[in-house]
């Protein structure tokens, strides 16, 4: 079984944002991946963006930055 690492995971109301955040991270080179999303929080889409926690200020900045709309963005062992 592997192990669980605590993680960054960004929350969306639409796909298209999911999508965009997506584009986002690649032009600001912020590793991570769009996933299925987990069963402890909710996503309207279904959708989330997980990377790793030391990324989560890139993202928060950039995220500000491009007025992007998320649902929610949490701290999680995934």
């Amino acid at each position: 079984m592997r192990e669980k690492t605590l993680r960054f995971v960004v929350t969306f109301h639409t796909t298209a944002d999911a999508m965009a955040m997506e584009k986002l991270c690649k032009k600001h080179s912020i590793i991570g991946k769009l996933i299925s999303a987990p069963r402890t929080i909710s996503a309207d889409c279904g959708i989330a963006w997980r990377s790793e926690l030391t990324e989560s200020e890139k993202i928060k900045c950039a995220v500000e930055q491009a007025g992007l709309e998320v649902q929610g963005m949490y701290e999680l062992e995934l």
